[in-house]
């Protein structure tokens, strides 16, 4: 097996572990995205321009995706901080 295939062979897998994890963490939506990046890459080395355009469209996806779900707990965790925080001296928080 040559170095290239190999390389085509660990971005890929790691595009399938990444997609089946997704659910766990935004990490894994960011993961998703670097591998499709190394299979996009993995396409153009081999010249298979098509699988390698597909693939980079595929990163743009998962890296739009990642960016919206970690707005989404920014924001979330900005609104914890609202509900924890007493508005003022002396009033307590809600439990």
């Amino acid at each position: 097996m040559s170095p290239l295939t190999l390389f085509g062979l660990f971005a890929v897998a790691a595009m399938l572990v990444c997609y089946s994890l997704e659910h766990r963490s935004r990490w894994f939506v960011f993961a998703f995205a670097c591998s499709c990046v190394l299979a996009s890459l993995y396409g153009f080395l081999q010249g298979a321009w098509p699988f390698g355009l597909v693939e980079a469209v595929w990163s743009v996806v998962a890296l739009r995706k990642w960016w919206r779900v970690s707005r989404r707990a920014r924001i979330a965790r900005a609104a914890k901080r609202d509900v924890d925080v007493p508005r003022s001296s002396g009033e307590l928080p809600q439990a």
